[in-house]
């Protein structure tokens, strides 16, 4: 049988062989074959963490509103405010993840600190939900509950540049013992 099929191939390879390659096939050819010769460096995404914070922000935020039946969130008060809630929310996880890969032994006690003053603002805004389902809903409320996000983002912006004042005075240290 394999003897068939080749003579069959070497008959009428004439009828098979009729194409010839566009110029510089055989280049392309090889320079593909370089290019695959090299390993290639596997990269990490990160996306499927901030997905996974995220997921795991919506589920505390759904816990968090299940147990606290006191209060109202931002979310119960317009699909608008949900959204402004859900944004602020994961911003502040994703600072506090940021944060958690920069924390050090060196650096540890000021972020401690930030986080001291995050957990007020949290106690705070849970005294402003209270507030907001005893006021129906009180726009000077809202925007203190607004103002309370903003004031925890602020906390964490101000934290990482003390982070990086912290990192570039330590450098410098370091430079100036070497010298």
């Amino acid at each position: 049988m394999k003897d068939k099929l080749e003579n069959i191939f070497k008959n009428k390879k004439e009828e098979f062989d009729f194409a010839e390659p566009n110029m510089g096939h055989f280049d392309r050819f090889e320079a593909k074959l370089k290019n695959n010769s090299t390993p290639k460096v596997k990269k990490t995404s990160w996306h499927w963490l901030a997905v996974a914070a995220s997921i795991l922000l919506l589920i505390g935020f759904w816990l968090g509103k299940q147990n606290s039946p006191n209060g109202y969130e931002l979310a119960d008060v317009s699909p608008k405010m949900e959204e402004t809630q859900i944004f602020y929310l994961a911003t502040i996880q994703k600072e506090i993840i940021d944060i958690n890969k920069q924390k050090t032994p060196e650096n540890k006690k000021i972020i401690e600190d930030a986080f001291d003053q995050l957990k007020k603002l949290e106690t705070s805004y849970q005294k402003l939900t209270i507030e907001l389902k005893e006021s129906s809903e009180d726009k000077r409320v809202i925007y203190a509950m607004i103002a309370n996000f903003q004031n925890r983002l602020e906390v964490l912006q101000n934290l990482m540049i003390q982070l990086e004042e912290f990192e570039n005075y330590k450098e410098i240290a370091v430079k100036e013992k070497m010298v």
